[in-house]
């Protein structure tokens, strides 16, 4: 872990997951966002020990196990309270939730790993310093923010897919299609010095990005409706979308991209472009020819 200044009062942890530190004054500072696990929740707490700086809060970006998992173990040590915004509120706080939606029923063991599950924490609503000002970006998940600083440097989340993650794997996790591309056309009207991505190398300019997602989405899309030129079940059609890829199923792949897939499904059906049937017990679903 590294601790980078962007501004003032701006700085983020370079980490697998990027982190957030905004300074309130001297020495206290809030996080946006703690990383993925116990572990790298007690790597920021040291990193900022040695830098002399004192956590007071926490704001999460939204719920996602890789988002909140050092919440629990900096908020025991610190007392910090813990801030984040609509739905994602109680999933911080009941992150069994975050499992049980993934895969539509009480999740079985192997479901409820550190990846799809973190610790539960306290988590109130949103609350914010001065100097810090919210917007929503929903689409990847139910009500996920992102935050600007006094300094100019925006913290994006996981609104947008990196440039490594949508060349190796092509889907990136979507709780909702179309606000997600809602939230693509809003972050085109953003003019600051950096953009903070959580799975990405530090942007001072985000549009190319912007457009790789947007393309990967239509390619994404173009590929179903091939593939639902035939009827495919839910598990055929993402089958064929591994195999397309190259991509390995495994237990956490089938709930997350399985999931996403789900919500391209959703939004070709609102779009009239698909529709469903039931033959032999079987749901199906197949493209529209009009």
């Amino acid at each position: 872990m590294e601790l980078i200044k962007l501004g003032n009062n701006t700085y983020y942890i370079k980490n697998v997951n990027n982190i957030g530190v905004f300074k309130i004054n001297q020495k206290d500072v809030y996080l946006i966002d703690s990383g993925n696990d116990s572990d790298a929740g007690k790597k920021v707490l040291k990193l900022l020990t040695e830098n002399n700086l004192n956590v007071v809060g926490i704001i999460s970006t939204h719920s996602h196990a890789d988002h909140i998992g050092g919440n629990k173990v900096i908020q025991d040590r610190t007392n910090a309270k813990i801030y984040s915004y609509g739905m994602e509120i109680p999933f911080i706080n009941y992150p069994i939730l975050e499992p049980t939606m993934l895969y539509g029923s009480n999740p079985f063991k192997d479901l409820q790993n550190k990846f799809l599950k973190a610790k539960s924490s306290n988590a109130l609503n949103l609350e914010l310093p001065q100097g810090l000002e919210y917007f929503n970006l929903k689409g990847h998940s139910l009500d996920m923010i992102g935050l600007k600083t006094n300094d100019d440097v925006y913290f994006l989340a996981d609104s947008l897919a990196s440039f490594d993650t949508i060349n190796k794997y092509h889907i990136f996790y979507l709780y909702d299609l179309e606000e997600y591309l809602n939230t693509l056309e809003y972050l085109k009207t953003l003019n600051g010095k950096y953009y903070v991505l959580s799975h990405s190398e530090l942007l001072t300019d985000i549009k190319d990005l912007i457009e790789l997602n947007k393309k990967k989405i239509e390619e994404i899309i173009n590929v179903i409706l091939t593939i639902l030129e035939k009827p495919n079940t839910f598990d055929e059609l993402l089958t064929n979308i591994f195999n397309h890829y190259n991509l390995v199923l495994n237990l956490n792949q089938y709930v997350l991209v399985g999931s996403t897939i789900k919500s391209y499904l959703t939004y070709l059906l609102n779009q009239n472009k698909i529709t469903y049937l039931f033959q032999d017990n079987k749901m199906l679903w197949k493209k529209l020819v009009l």
